[in-house]
């Protein structure tokens, strides 16, 4: 018999996988989510990434039970969710405004699942001073909510959220309200904690570099729709269509041509002579600034790279790295991007300036022109 999402155990082994089927969910006409499939792993982080309205927080709500989708299935391991309440779901939940009570100390909040679940008075305590070391804040339990920073009202919702000991622990944009310092600190102490914890975390996100920084795997959403699931790596490096290539870190696209024997061109460059192309779809070289290279003066084997030649468009010095767009053509520019250093001489690149940028033919990205999948 499968066993309820309700037992308390919190080892590894206990965290839940979660297998979603054919969700839909509708407004009106409008599809927030449509006919979504997702398998979540046993333990395993993964991000919803997509922009605002894409549905990644509705698909969020509908795992914790605050909306009752349309059509479809969710399943905590062998166990349909579907009809059960939110308080059923044993579920953690870190809402992005944290939604702390102002009027109860930090441990008096940490407590709160705990009181409402009728464990005794010193097995709160127990769980309530391991969650503090948890979250590094043994010596605040007493201390008002007022009188804490953003990043411990964060970790105190946390807490809360892990302190019964759930299976799954659900995430939505926790660290939004924080500055980038704090929040970027406070990535890694997340990724450091689902790690301690092993509960099946699912984390949303509008922030691409956040996701790539924490996820075991990513799943890009827009209208509705799962894009891509994959690992960071893999949807940075081979994102399936023009979204996910766009949305996922800076990039430049350029469109190419096919000759009759299937090999790919930007202009006059060859690009591809072997990649697979369906007839009746339009491909885009995607090139990632950080990718690109300066050739001076130096041989350049056009086996191995694909040299472009343009000049500076626009150039920005941000500290440890800069910027410069360069026009390739009367019609298309590229992102480039590299570290600075004192003794640098593209440091004083200006706008108008003659440049020669590299690709190495290992690193280039064939996408469809079309989001559609």
């Amino acid at each position: 018999m499968a066993s309820h999402p309700d037992d308390q155990s919190s080892t590894k082994a206990s965290a839940l996988p979660i297998h979603i089927q054919g969700l839909t969910k509708k407004y009106g006409r409008m599809y927030a989510l449509n006919n979504v499939d997702l398998e979540v792993r046993s333990g395993e982080f993964l991000t919803l990434l997509g922009p605002s309205g894409s549905g990644k927080t509705t698909l969020l709500m509908a795992i914790a039970g605050f909306n009752r989708p349309d059509a479809g299935s969710i399943r905590f391991a062998d166990t349909e969710m579907i009809l059960t309440p939110p308080h059923r779901r044993n579920v953690g939940m870190v809402f992005q405004s944290y939604a702390l009570f102002p009027h109860m100390t930090v441990a008096e909040n940490i407590a709160f699942p705990l009181k409402l679940r009728g464990t005794g008075a010193e097995e709160t305590a127990q769980r309530v001073a391991d969650a503090l070391a948890t979250v590094q804040l043994s010596d605040l339990g007493e201390r008002g909510i007022d009188q804490l920073s953003g990043g411990q009202r964060q970790r105190v919702a946390l807490a809360r959220a892990f302190v019964f000991r759930p299976r799954i622990l659900l995430m939505d944009e926790p660290l939004s309200a924080l500055d980038k310092k704090l929040r970027e600190q406070m990535q890694i102490e997340l990724k450091h904690l689902h790690e301690q914890l092993g509960v099946t975390t699912v984390y949303v996100t509008h922030d691409q570099r956040e996701a790539l920084t924490m996820s075991d795997r990513i799943a890009v959403i827009n209208d509705g729709k799962l894009a891509q699931v994959d690992t960071p790596h893999a949807i940075y490096n081979r994102p399936v269509n023009r979204f996910v290539a766009d949305f996922i870190g800076e990039s430049s696209m350029l469109p190419l041509t096919r000759d009759d024997t299937g090999k790919l061109y930007f202009e006059d460059h060859l690009i591809a002579t072997d990649y697979q192309t369906e007839t009746g779809k339009d491909y885009a070289l995607l090139v990632r600034p950080e990718r690109l290279f300066m050739i001076g003066d130096e041989t350049v084997d056009a086996d191995k790279t694909i040299t472009f030649s343009g000049k500076v468009r626009e150039f920005v010095f941000q500290g440890e790295t800069a910027f410069a767009l360069t026009s390739i053509s009367d019609t298309h520019d590229l992102s480039f991007r590299f570290g600075t250093d004192s003794s640098s001489s593209q440091d004083s690149m200006r706008p108008g300036d003659p440049v020669s940028l590299g690709l190495n033919r290992q690193d280039v990205i064939v996408i469809p022109q079309t989001s559609d999948q």
